[in-house]
């Protein structure tokens, strides 16, 4: 607001020394109040020459400097200096016009005196004139040879009222205030505020002070009010004192961090001469050689090591206690971790590793021919791209303890992470480093633990993965997956592409269906059917009671479980596709043994069959097949769940109605297209089947599969539904020992299914000892174990009178 003009303090201590002389054509000087002769003094002329000036506007009162430039304007003060006389200063409308006419100004001015000239040695004119009074240019006169205009001289008059006295007492308060926060203001400046008792003046010499516009400033010269100007100059010093207050508070700030930096600095420098007295030397020098070591050491990819090494010079430029030097530090530390070059040697002896696989399991003959397979190519063409493996089964077949196997046959190291219930894409690719906390995804946080860039990695539960707003995991793992991408994984966090081709990733899911197709392709699917009771006898045997008995600390002489009592496990308390309830309840036997001997009671105990309701209770499962079929309208059929086989019961009753079919047990949209599919296969073809066609209108048809919490889908109930129907409806029991599967069509056609050792394995489990399939499975039935299919009848039906004649007989 408040610029020193030392020029103008010079007239006013009679000095009349110019320090700075501003161009009349871009005025920037500061004006002065000086006391000196009023108006009063002056026989104000009608007539007076009219000096235009830019760039400034003249006040009343106040002393400026001009450098005369214009020709006109040389002629005019040449003309008024031998006379004495007064002239008029008034601003251009347009600074940048070069010769103003009467149009080019404004028509209020202020009527002014010469007080100094000098004549510069070069030719230029410096004038210094005192403002005296405010006039009106009422008509131009003349305009060569510069102009003239008859002038009316404006009188202020104001009264002094009480609300006058405080807009003066507040507004000298603000000036002070400003005038203390400006730079280079003289104190006389804030002795000849105080000093000027007139409002008037007083805002004549605040308006010339102000930093505003120029249009602004000569809206405050045509404003004949005192009292309204000294509101609008409130107004503007208010602003200005807000600006000055904030620039000195930034300025204060900027000044005690220079101060803080600079403290720090010295305390730096003092630091290191105290260790370097006690032979500590540099910690940051230290570091960073430690780090370009470990650097050199990784072996990274020279884009890789590139990167680390502009990384590590900006580290060597911050603070040690920017919040960005623990950033760069912890980033370094992942990227020198990292196993960019280390690596297992592959020892592959197909010999051994069968040996290893038929000690490790029990069965799954055709997963582990499958398996020496894929080893047998790693073994003559190492550098391959091997296609990604996934174990599909049950739970509790063993799906991890063959990757730990295949692990163990290749002399690598084995990691396994659940994918189960993950929902954030950061999880496999990372967060970046923006964000606070950033760490890698979770596939090079366990490539870093295992030190190893080649190890077996195993992916659980892939079909247990989650999605939401943060993104989609399974779509992060497609380019983990895809041997054709993954030498170039780039994780958030690193931002440099990381090598996966040389791991060997296995995939586990108990089903396929919700894994997302793009995910599916990119591997090769082994399927774990569920064990039979044979295996599951054997397993037991060699495999869990071993492992229990020494989890519990008892040896083989002190618990003895006998091959009777482990059938009846198997059959009466668990019923399951893999062996992982078989092993909970031998850890219940266990457990109860370890009791007795803790106890002093007993020092060995034998468990057979008989034995089993004591300790585990009674049982838990029995045969329900005939209680289930004793009646017309119930049929047993089979169902694939993703924990193996199991029988699934659809009954069917009719009651007074107009033809209506309901259809309970919380089955899906396929199952209920199948149930709607029979229902009209029976409508069409009633006669056929000695049926009487009118019951349909006085009868309502409810179709329900018990266990009706549990949900159930898929079309491979279609002929157990139809089966049920024509039992209710001809009202004929089923046989109780048949139970059937197959998709129906409208045309009474028996499509193929899925899941059939897992099916039969149901059936043999409930007791079952015939089973209708569709006769396109009959291909299938090789790869059955002897076992499963000892005792029992398979019956391949084509049409769906194949079914009901297997069923309900002729």
């Amino acid at each position: 607001m408040y610029r020193s003009n030392e020029a103008s303090m010079s007239v006013m201590q009679d000095k009349m020394r110019l320090v700075e002389i501003v161009d009349v054509d871009s005025f920037s000087g500061m004006d002065k109040d000086v006391s000196g002769p009023g108006k009063e003094d002056f026989r104000f002329p009608d007539h007076i020459g009219i000096l235009p000036i830019r760039s400034a506007v003249a006040y009343p009162g106040t002393v400026m400097p001009l450098a005369i430039g214009r020709e006109k304007s040389r002629q005019l003060i040449d003309d008024m200096i031998p006379h004495e006389t007064i002239f008029g200063l008034v601003a251009q409308i347009d600074p940048d016009i070069e010769d103003p006419g009467p149009d080019d100004i404004y028509r209020v001015g202020t009527a002014a005196s010469v007080l100094k000239v000098i004549r510069m040695p070069q030719g230029s004119l410096n004038v210094i004139v005192h403002g005296i009074a405010r006039f009106e240019i009422i008509k131009f006169t003349e305009t060569k040879p510069y102009l003239k205009a008859r002038v009316r001289m404006i009188d202020v008059k104001t009264r002094r009222t009480k609300k006058l006295q405080a807009l003066i007492v507040n507004v000298r308060d603000i000036a002070g205030r400003v005038m203390a926060l400006s730079p280079n203001v003289p104190e006389e400046a804030s002795i000849l505020l105080d000093n000027i008792d007139d409002p008037s003046a007083l805002a004549d010499f605040l308006a010339a002070t102000l930093n505003i516009s120029n249009a602004e400033k000569q809206e405050l010269l045509e404003e004949y009010d005192a009292r309204k100007r000294l509101e609008k100059i409130s107004l503007a010093l208010a602003n200005q004192l807000e600006v000055l207050e904030l620039s000195h508070k930034i300025q204060g700030e900027i000044r005690d961090s220079i101060d803080k930096s600079q403290r720090e600095y010295y305390l730096q420098e003092e630091l290191k001469a105290i260790q370097a007295e006690l032979g500590q030397g540099d910690r940051r020098t230290e570091e960073i050689t430690e780090l370009r070591a470990r650097i050199k050491k990784a072996k990274m990819p020279d884009k890789v090591e590139a990167e680390a090494v502009r990384e590590l010079d900006r580290l060597s430029r911050i603070p040690l206690a920017s919040p960005e030097y623990g950033v760069i530090r912890t980033y370094l530390d992942w990227v020198c971790q990292l196993p960019w070059a280390r690596q297992t040697d592959d020892s592959i002896d197909i010999a051994k590793a069968e040996r290893i696989l038929n000690r490790d399991h029990y069965g799954l003959v055709k997963v582990k021919k499958r398996i020496l397979e894929f080893l047998a190519v790693r073994k003559l063409n190492p550098t391959g791209k091997s296609p990604i493996l996934c174990f599909v089964g049950p739970p509790g077949v063993g799906k991890t303890s063959l990757g730990q196997s295949i692990a163990r046959a290749m002399h690598r190291k084995f990691i396994r992470i659940s994918l189960g219930g993950i929902r954030d894409e950061a999880d496999i690719r990372g967060h970046r480093r923006t964000y606070i906390g950033a760490l890698p995804g979770r596939i090079l946080q366990e490539l870093r633990k295992c030190s190893y860039k080649n190890p077996v990695f195993m992916l659980d539960e892939l079909d247990k993965i989650g999605q939401d707003f943060r993104g989609d995991p399974a779509s992060a793992l497609l380019e983990v997956l895809d041997p054709e991408q993954n030498n170039s994984f780039t994780d958030h966090y690193l931002d440099q592409p990381f090598d996966l081709s040389n791991v060997m990733f296995i995939g586990t899911a108990n089903y396929t269906e919700p894994i997302p197709p793009a995910l599916l392709d990119r591997m090769e699917i082994i399927e774990l059917p569920g064990y039979t009771e044979k295996e599951k006898l054997q397993i037991a045997k060699r495999y869990l009671i071993r492992r229990q008995l020494k989890e519990h600390g008892l040896s083989k002489s002190q618990l003895t479980i006998k091959d009777d009592a482990v059938a009846a496990i198997i059959n009466s308390y668990t019923r399951e596709a893999g062996v992982r309830n078989l092993e909970r309840t031998i850890a219940s036997i266990c457990r109860n043994t370890a009791t007795k001997i803790a106890r002093q009671t007993a020092r060995r105990a034998t468990v057979g069959k008989g034995q089993l309701a004591a300790i585990l209770g009674p049982h838990k499962f029995a045969s329900e097949i005939a209680l289930r079929t004793a009646t017309p309208g119930v049929v047993t059929g089979l169902a694939y769940t993703p924990e193996g086989g199991e029988i699934l019961f659809v009954e069917s009753v009719s009651m007074p109605g107009k033809g209506k079919l309901m259809l309970t047990g919380h089955i899906g949209e396929v199952m209920k297209e199948s149930a709607q599919a029979a229902f009209s296969i029976i409508k069409s073809s009633a006669r056929q089947l000695n049926i009487d066609p009118d019951q349909f209108a006085k009868c309502d048809y409810h179709v329900h599969v018990p266990a009706g919490a549990v949900p159930k889908d898929g079309p491979s109930a279609g002929v157990a539904m139809f089966a049920s129907l024509v039992s209710l409806l001809q009202k004929k029991p089923a046989r109780p020992d048949v139970a059937m599967t197959g998709e129906i069509t409208l045309k009474g056609l028996v499509l193929p299914i899925g899941g059939l050792k897992e099916k039969i394995l149901a059936a043999k489990r409930a007791g079952i000892k015939t089973v209708i399939l569709p006769a396109r499975n009959k291909k299938d039935i090789a790869e059955i174990p002897k076992e499963a299919k000892s005792k029992m009848t398979f019956i391949f039906a084509k049409k769906a009178a194949d079914v009901l004649k297997a069923t309900l007989g002729e």
